[in-house]
């Protein structure tokens, strides 16, 4: 399995934990659990980051594999914030069953990124730094296999590393441009957090860049007209008038619990009303502001969006809208234990 933890002191982290953005750093130890005879063994830490598995392996070949990413933050006391882990556990589940692979129980999930976070506790950006630890647990289906088949074996892991914003300049409007690509069919994967519906955004992603934009949104794959999600974000907006939170609903949306969260926070403390609707790309004029949300994105206010020749700008390209940045400092408040955080949303490690 590899080099395992020694739990010996270390010194702290030489970082600029102010200007850290997304990008694979190694930290210290990261956790393993295999699945083999039909059950989960304990798991263990190891030092190695590097797996070792069979060529045949089902996540190679036919991509039978998933992943989550949540955060912990440290708060003012110095205590340390995971947020919702639960709900990534959940969603984690239902990836799992759709691509024909063992549940990791809820229990399981948390305590191996309890463990992750505690042994990796150096690489926590400090309260105030804007930063946090990203964990990334995974389930990959390996094992001497060639067919067509759900795997004879399985990997449950989980790393971390220190993060700032995954956009550059932090919450700041950004603007894309829509993609004639879909991210997923109809009735596919579009739920799961599944590699391959990562691999299909790698070209338009690329296109949208190169074009400056930051990144691509995609359209109902069925009709393409209406907004589904923008990049590896979830798309919502706040209408003119009566002011509404809405955000697309359909049945190939990764169900963000960022976006479920802001759906709650927009309604229960800005008391706005709230929505899961058709999000129709010919009328964004209906809309003073959008944004995109996720774990790693947060929430990345939306400038404009380039929709064939028509470039339609919301409340400004460089300017925040008051109910995104409301919205925002919820969210962020909640998150490193600055403001009350409805029941269950936070987990000490």
């Amino acid at each position: 399995m590899g080099v395992m933890s020694t739990q010996t002191a270390r010194p702290p982290v030489d970082l600029d934990w102010n200007t850290l953005g997304f990008s694979y750093v190694r930290t210290d130890e990261r956790y393993l659990s295999h699945w083999r005879g039909g059950a989960w063994d304990a798991g263990t830490l190891t030092l190695d980051n590097v797996l070792h598995i069979s060529e045949g392996s089902t996540a190679l070949h036919y991509g039978q594999q998933c992943f989550e990413g949540l955060k912990a933050y440290r708060a003012a006391d110095g205590s340390i914030n995971l947020f919702r882990p639960d709900q990534n556990a959940a969603r984690m589940q239902a990836s799992c069953r759709r691509l024909l692979m063992p549940e990791v129980s809820t229990e399981q999930f948390i305590d191996a990124c309890r463990q992750v976070v505690q042994a990796n506790e150096r690489w926590l950006p400090p309260y105030g730094s804007g930063g946090a630890l990203y964990l990334r647990p995974y389930v990959i289906g390996v094992g001497d296999n060639i067919g067509v088949r759900s795997a004879p074996e399985f990997i449950f892991g989980v790393f971390c590393i220190p993060v700032g914003a995954y956009f550059k300049g932090g919450l700041t409007p950004h603007n894309f441009m829509t993609s004639d690509f879909d991210r997923a069919a109809p009735h596919g994967t579009g739920a799961a957090k599944v590699g391959g519906n990562y691999a299909a955004s790698l070209m338009p992603g690329a296109q949208a860049k190169e074009r400056h934009f930051a990144d691509a949104i995609y359209l109902d794959p069925a009709t393409h007209t209406k907004i589904e999600e923008v990049g590896a974000a979830n798309f919502f907006a706040i209408t003119k008038g009566v002011q509404t939170f809405i955000t697309p609903k359909s049945p190939s949306i990764l169900p963000s619990i960022t976006k479920y969260s802001l759906l709650w926070l927009a309604e229960h403390r800005l008391g706005l009303n709230v929505i899961e609707g058709d999000v129709y790309i010919d009328r964004l004029d209906e809309y003073a502001e959008a944004g995109a949300c996720g774990t790693a994105a947060v929430i990345t206010p939306i400038g404009g969006i380039q929709h064939g020749d028509t470039f339609h700008v919301f409340h400004s390209e460089t300017e925040v809208g008051p109910v995104t940045r409301r919205l925002y400092d919820e969210l962020v408040g909640i998150q490193y234990g600055d403001r009350e955080a409805p029941e269950g949303w936070i987990v000490k490690v």
